[in-house]
C-alpha cells in the first residue's frame, strides 16, 4: 500500500508565501509523475503543477510565476513553494502520484488526504 502525507499548509496573509511537502511511503518501487492539485469551496478540483521524474515542470496560467514545484526522488518527497499568495488560492491542496508499487505491474494513482490553504484580505 502507498500513502501520500501532505503538510505545510495554514493561514496567510495575501502576498506570502508557503511550502507544503508530500511525502510517499509504502511499498514502492518508483513514483512517476508527482503533482499538486486544489480544491477550492464550490468548485471543481484543479491542476496546479506537476513534475516528472527528471524534474521538468508543468503549472497551471493562473499560478505561473508564483508557484514552483520540486521533488527530492531520494526522499519520496514533493513540494510546492508558493510565492505571492492571492485570497483566490484559498483551497485544499493535495498530492497526486503515479506509482509503481513494488511486486504489483502498472501505474496507480495515488491522492492525498489534502492539507488547507487559506490566503486572508
Amino acid at each position: 500500500q502507498v500513502q501520500l502525507v501532505e503538510s505545510g499548509g495554514g493561514l496567510v496573509q495575501a502576498g506570502g508565501s508557503l511550502r507544503l511537502s508530500c511525502a510517499a511511503s509504502g511499498t514502492i518501487s518508483s513514483l512517476n509523475i508527482m503533482g499538486w492539485y486544489r480544491q477550492a469551496p464550490g468548485k471543481r478540483r484543479e491542476l496546479v503543477a506537476t513534475i516528472t521524474g527528471g524534474g521538468t515542470a508543468n503549472y497551471a496560467d493562473s499560478v505561473k510565476g508564483r508557484v514552483s514545484i520540486s521533488r527530492d526522488n531520494a526522499k519520496n518527497t514533493v513540494f510546492l513553494q508558493m510565492n505571492s499568495l492571492k485570497p483566490e488560492d484559498t483551497a485544499a491542496y493535495y498530492c497526486n502520484s503515479g506509482v509503481t508499487a513494488m511486486g504489483r505491474p502498472g501505474n496507480l494513482e495515488v491522492w492525498g488526504q489534502g492539507t488547507l490553504v487559506i490566503v486572508s484580505a
